[in-house]
């Protein structure tokens, strides 16, 4: 094998002293002599041994666990402790139960209401927690093992693991849906033994965030998963129902762990364990009720949306406007299709509140030729991305959006303050394009066509921090608002109003060609948005897609093709650049290649 006669060649080893010292026998001119292990025998290829080989540690700072030289130096007997007997184990049952949560969950309080109550109850319980990172790069794991034996002196001491066996869980308790399908990912539920009871609602992870298009993984395939890897499934929305009661999710997942039944514990234990711990015990006993009682079947786990109070709806909202405001808008959309209608009831209440009715009747004389030459899915797939582009977040809107009333109710009702005094922080960080570009064109574009040539690569910003619950930090976001009538002739509505006019210019173009194909520019909207870099990013990659894309489906009319390589184009190239800024890379390299053909 290794072209030599010797497998291993001869080793010469330093031998330890009798006298058991921390560290191996010295080399070098003051070893002492003659004290090294000689004669070992040489392994052959082909001649098997037929008994044990020793194994050396390499290294002067390893040492063996029995005295090599015992032999020769009969002291060194007896300096090991005699081996321990073995003290009795229960064969009890173990179940086991694993909370991945993440930070400001109550994971850990949960962790303890849980043992708590398991020692109230008098059962032999070990609970453990392993931190994760931040920012949901990875959750922190708490887990429990509890002996179904109360009596731990007649049945012997339970061994505890510190970790969880996948496919031996018994139950996953998930504050948040998403640990589900990672608990899944990991193979720890089984659908024979696991019972999951998990809280519906989402807290969205960076991948999910970072995603420049919609990102947000399909509650679909977390709910079908969760019903193929569970024996039972408890799945509500924990949270909303803890926002009800004016307490934590935490205090509801313990109420449906007990009312499951999957532990032996009793409800009395946990409600104990609560009332020990001292932590907001009436608020904690109201959840814990709520959740028991879902768990129990008095309350459907499947939980219907609550109706929206009229008062708390958004003023773009046509019921929250008044009826004589939604006869106006119904009047305004009678000349359209009855499939484009609900597209045109959010709409055209959002384009007024944003700036006026006029705002929104030139949104409508924008649509009218794409309706008459297209076709309804091409119509439709217009309105929205027509109607979001024109009501972009300029200066103005932020600070109309930020010092209304009713988001200042929303953060009391959120936060169930009710009536007491709340602290709210905006953090901003225009830069210098959002600055001047809510002034007119005329006025700033000759400093914006400077500031280009400046920065390049990224304006600067300024930084600030405005409680916006102060009079005085109230009054600098609200004056921006005053602005709102020369929106029109902004620096900012230039430039945004010329890019719509040029992308549905290349759709009436499309549309002449190929209706697919329009319907594909249409969607090519998704690409602007964002604020400062990022939108001026992405409205360069739309501005890249719509000249390769034309320039693809020139040459594809003067050849009577069908259109096949632009609509691939296209499509491919928003889904790139929606995929996350490492796919932009890919996509430029897309666009390019198909230019040069």
């Amino acid at each position: 094998m290794h072209g030599r006669p010797l497998l291993h060649a001869p080793e010469w080893m330093p031998v330890a002293h009798a006298s058991r010292e921390p560290r191996s026998a010295p080399r070098g001119p003051d070893r002492a002599r003659g004290r090294h292990v000689r004669r070992l025998r040489r392994l052959r290829r082909g001649r098997p041994r037929g008994g044990p080989v020793s194994v050396v540690l390499r290294g002067e700072g390893d040492h063996e666990p029995d005295l090599v030289d015992a032999v020769r130096e009969p002291s060194a007997r007896g300096r090991h402790p005699p081996a321990r007997g073995r003290r009795d184990v229960t064969d009890a049952p173990i179940l086991s139960l694993l909370v991945p949560a993440v930070g400001g969950q109550g994971g850990g309080v949960l962790l303890d209401w849980i043992v708590d109550a398991a020692l109230v109850d008098g059962y032999p319980v070990h609970g453990t927690s392993i931190p994760g990172v931040a920012q949901r790069t990875g959750s922190t794991t708490y887990y429990v093992e509890l002996s179904c034996e109360r009596d731990a002196a007649a049945h012997g001491t339970p061994i505890f693991s510190l970790y969880p066996v996948p496919g031996a869980l018994d139950v996953l308790l998930a504050p948040e849906f998403l640990e589900v399908g990672r608990s899944i990912e990991l193979g720890f539920p089984s659908p024979g033994r696991t019972t999951i009871i998990a809280s519906t609602h989402r807290l969205y992870s960076i991948h999910e965030k970072i995603v420049t298009g919609r990102g947000i993984y399909p509650i679909e395939k977390l709910q079908a998963a969760a019903r193929a890897f569970s024996k039972r499934l408890i799945a509500f929305d924990a949270l909303a129902l803890a926002r009800e009661h004016g307490t934590e999710a935490n205090a509801v997942l313990l109420g449906a762990l007990a009312g499951s039944g999957a532990l032996p514990i009793n409800a009395d234990a946990y409600r104990a364990a609560i009332r020990a711990k001292g932590v907001q015990v009436d608020a904690n006993l109201r959840g814990f009720e709520a959740g028991l009682s879902v768990a129990a079947g008095s309350v459907g786990a499947a939980r219907a949306p609550a109706v929206r109070d009229s008062s708390r709806r958004a003023p773009s909202d046509p019921a929250a406007m008044g009826a004589g405001a939604s006869q106006d808008i119904e009047r305004m959309i009678a000349e359209f299709a009855d499939a484009l209608r609900p597209v045109l009831r959010v709409a055209i209440p959002r384009l007024i509140d944003y700036q006026d009715r006029a705002y929104a009747e030139r949104f409508l004389e924008r649509l009218r030729p794409v309706v008459r030459g297209g076709s309804l899915e091409l119509a439709t797939t217009v309105a929205r991305h027509l109607a979001t582009w024109m009501t972009y977040e300029d200066a103005v809107r932020v600070a109309q959006l930020k010092t209304r009333a009713a988001r200042f109710e929303r953060i009391r009702r959120d936060k169930g303050v009710g009536e007491g005094e709340i602290v709210v922080t905006d953090f901003l960080k225009p830069d210098l394009d959002e600055i001047y570009g809510v002034l007119p064109y005329r006025l700033v574009s000759p400093f914006a066509r400077w500031a280009q040539r400046r920065w390049p690569h990224g304006r600067p910003t300024l930084g600030q921090h405005v409680k916006t619950t102060t009079v005085s930090g109230f009054l600098r976001v609200w004056m921006l608002t005053w602005l709102r009538p020369l929106r029109p002739i902004s620096y900012r509505a230039h430039e945004e109003h010329a890019r719509i006019e040029r992308w549905l210019a290349a759709i009436a173009r499309c549309t002449q060609w190929d209706d697919g194909l329009a319907c594909e520019v249409g969607r090519a909207a998704q690409l602007v948005k964002g604020y400062g870099d990022v939108r001026r990013r992405m409205a360069g990659h739309f501005d890249r897609l719509l000249e390769s894309v034309l320039r693809t489906a020139e040459r594809e009319a003067a050849t009577g093709e069908k259109f096949e390589a632009s609509r691939s184009l296209a499509s491919r190239y928003r889904t790139l650049v929606l995929q996350g800024p490492d796919s932009e890379a890919a996509a430029v390299t897309l666009a390019a290649e198909a230019s040069a053909r």
